[in-house]
């Protein structure tokens, strides 16, 4: 088939974390030297596949743990970057590593999805290095886990961040009435787009971008529609990866998870984030213009006609059904 663009949501072995969060799963896990090795060689040979395609890419890393601590996933963004095919590169990340690496990057083409944990780095510490990224001119998001604990340090982060910088919030998921609506209304006054997240969406037969335009690649190069259908459409290194593309309706019940929900149809949420997308980077036009913000929440609430869930989440789980750890990080 003729293909202009893929984006391609990368998660190698790789599953450890330099943070310790009490409701997130990805910081238990201390990888040997031979498990770190076998993710460089994962890393090392999609690197090498994404420099080999014929059409445009966007890669969104999207690790179990911390990858940025890592040289050699500063090095392969870099590498990245400076491709004249990739359009957009994104990476979940706690910032706590060196940023000097974006010196050697092509920095246009780099967005942070920056994740904000309260308990495990001070305000001050994590805003510098916000404030390193505006001085490199590089493109960021921020957000937070929406306990109920951390509802002052949410507010403190809004108020401190630069205007531009969209601070969102992932709903934190645990049952029904975890959220009353006065929390509902405080949290959506930071993070207009707070409801979006707090649905879990009846998805299936709904058409979905999962496995047409976006598609999730693990290390050994299995390819799925998404990171939370468990059935393989293929492997990137073993097929043409544009024979694995096609319309598919989605399989699963529903869909909680804003790296799924944001590539449905029905949602469009690439008129809200535009080349941000990946790294949820709401367009600036679009931002400023609470008209289309509006329409955005109205076809969120139309979407699989889902009533709101009261209650909240955030990373994906690699397939099948959402842990509430997992519901946490994304």
């Amino acid at each position: 088939m003729e293909l202009d663009h893929l984006s391609v949501i990368y998660r190698g072995p790789l599953s450890s974390c330099n943070y310790a969060c009490p409701y997130c799963p990805f910081a238990k896990h201390t990888e040997t030297a031979a498990e770190h090795a076998a993710d460089a060689r994962a890393l090392a040979r999609f690197v090498a596949w994404a420099e080999a395609q014929p059409f445009d890419l966007s890669v969104f890393f999207t690790p179990w743990g911390e990858a940025l601590v890592r040289p050699r996933y500063q090095q392969a963004l870099a590498r990245l970057s400076r491709l004249p095919h990739v359009r957009q590169l994104a990476i979940q990340t706690n910032l706590s590593g060196s940023l000097k690496w974006l010196e050697d990057a092509d920095k246009s083409r780099i967005g942070l999805w920056a994740t904000y944990h309260p308990g495990e780095v001070g305000q001050d510490r994590f805003l510098a290095r916000c404030t390193e990224l505006d001085a490199r001119g590089v493109r960021y998001s921020v957000g937070v886990v929406g306990k109920k604990g951390h509802f002052e340090d949410i507010e403190a982060m809004r108020a401190a961040l630069p205007t531009h910088v969209y601070l969102w919030i992932n709903a934190f998921k645990v049952g029904a009435g975890y959220y009353s609506a006065h929390d509902l209304a405080r949290l959506g006054a930071v993070d207009p787009l707070f409801e979006v997240n707090t649905r879990r969406y009846r998805t299936r037969g709904l058409p979905c971008g999962a496995g047409e335009t976006v598609i999730s690649v693990e290390g050994d190069g299995t390819a799925r529609r998404c990171h939370f259908i468990e059935r393989p459409i293929g492997n990137i290194y073993t097929q043409d990866v544009r024979e694995l593309l096609r319309p598919r309706p989605c399989s699963r019940a529903s869909c909680e998870c804003h790296i799924g929900y944001v590539h449905l149809s029905e949602l469009d949420a690439a008129q809200v984030y535009g080349d941000g997308l990946l790294a949820r980077i709401p367009d600036p036009a679009v931002w400023a213009d609470r008209e289309r913000l509006e329409a955005y929440l109205a076809r969120a609430r139309g979407v699989g006609k889902t009533p709101l869930v009261p209650s909240c989440t955030s990373h994906p789980p690699l397939r099948g059904t959402l842990s509430p750890a997992e519901r946490v990080r994304n």
